[in-house]
């Protein structure tokens, strides 16, 4: 089987016809969405807030196509396979790359913080009060990732449970094989196209839902940009901008895809993470855009979910940068021999935070408190997160994208 590219099958989004025929495109539609949004939110402030139900709306409705989208594609893809050998082959290949681009990005976010050092000199005052977790163990991690109730993992949206459930049917359907196996995936094929082009209809309506969730956006945060957190702010974008820069490296060295087109075949996907701060919302799109530029299904159908949940670089660099902000402010000073405890502990948080409700903020309030540190710094970075989220979710989206794209250039040409 060549997995070189499948291409799609389903016709581009329509282009919005001008007065002289010709059409604008997504991205352009989304960019300029952008703009008209982040001039409302500069004009009006928090005024501008009343328009939040948009933006909501356009990510309710990107979820609400993410899971059976997510469910129907991988079982496409796997059932498209000719060797379930192959299926092991690529889980050792992501897995290894969704690993070592979390640590980096964790030592990155601390790095940042230690050339930067925001932390120095802040007073902490405010209180979080009650219970906010704990860091899981190994064991705790992977049996979160099998469900007991398979209609659960649905309702709660929960993607590395999908992943499970899929690859567990995906298997039974070629270990079944003949006439009943091949109806199974021709019915899978079919169903998984139907969500593809729902993700289409829904796009749609992007550039709108995008400009009112960055309008939202400016008109709340722009005032905060200034002021104590902005060094923070900009330590933790910088490292992710270093990450950015280490995936355009990788993608130049072990694909054939150029950089700068990738960039450009894929912004709709971009605008979407900054907007929405969503990785189920934005997971909708990425499978789409991969579908487009003609990555294999039978690749990108596993590691961009799996990617969804195991591969967090952006929250990784925040992680990191979080505890050396917090331990910089209450004045405390890790040994060198601690590196290691710290990049194991903020490993396990960002693959194993499925369950933990409010994302990434909860995660790095775990991730101080693991380490006996004030978590007063969750009054301070709460104030900003959605900013920094905007970084988070880009970067962990993108991994995906780049290693799903050397994945598929690695298994080009086998059978």
């Amino acid at each position: 089987m060549n997995l070189k590219g499948e291409l799609n099958s389903d016709p581009e989004l329509p282009p919005v016809p001008s007065k002289h025929g010709r059409g604008i495109g997504l991205g352009t539609q989304i960019l300029i969405g952008m703009g008209v949004g982040s001039a409302l939110g500069v004009f009006l402030g928090e005024q501008v807030e009343v328009i939040q139900p948009i933006g909501d709306l356009f990510i309710r409705m990107l979820v609400l196509a993410a899971v059976p989208l997510v469910f129907f594609n991988l079982l496409a893809g796997l059932t498209a396979l000719s060797d379930v050998r192959m299926f092991g082959r690529l889980a050792g290949k992501i897995m290894s790359y969704y690993v070592i681009t979390d640590l980096v990005a964790i030592s990155l976010g601390i790095g940042a913080m230690a050339i930067l050092r925001p932390g120095m000199g802040m007073q902490l005052s405010e209180q979080v009060e009650g219970s906010i977790g704990a860091v899981p163990s190994v064991a705790e991690v992977l049996l979160g990732m099998v469900p007991t109730n398979v209609f659960q993992a649905f309702a709660e949206g929960n993607v590395v449970q999908l992943v499970v459930i899929s690859v567990l049917l995906g298997v039974a359907t070629i270990l079944i094989g003949g006439t009943a196996g091949q109806r199974l995936a021709n019915a899978y094929q079919d169903l998984a196209r139907l969500f593809r082009k729902l993700v289409d209809l829904i796009l749609l309506i992007a550039p709108v839902g995008i400009g009112a969730l960055m309008a939202v956006t400016v008109g709340r945060y722009g005032t905060q940009l200034i002021g104590p957190m902005t060094r923070f702010l900009l330590g933790v974008w910088a490292a992710q901008f270093v990450v950015f820069l280490g995936y355009m490296m990788l993608l130049r060295f072990f694909t054939t895809r150029s950089p700068g087109r990738f960039l450009r075949d894929t912004g709709p996907l971009w605008a979407t993470t900054a907007a929405t701060t969503s990785s189920l919302a934005s997971l909708s799109v990425g499978l789409e855009v991969a579908e487009k530029i003609s990555l294999p299904r039978s690749v990108y159908s596993f590691t961009l979910p799996l990617g969804a949940q195991l591969n967090k670089d952006g929250t990784s660099v925040m992680l990191g940068a979080v505890l050396l902000f917090t331990a910089q402010a209450a004045g405390v000073e890790f040994a060198p021999v601690a590196f290691l405890t710290i990049l194991l502990v903020g490993l396990l948080l960002s693959e194993g935070s499925g369950g933990i409700p409010g994302g990434g903020f909860v995660i790095a309030l775990i991730y101080v408190q693991a380490f006996n540190l004030p978590i007063e710094v969750a009054a301070i970075v709460g104030g900003i997160y959605r900013l920094v989220d905007m970084g988070n979710t880009t970067v962990n989206i993108m991994g995906d994208m780049i290693g799903t794209s050397i994945v598929a250039e690695s298994e080009a040409g086998r059978t």
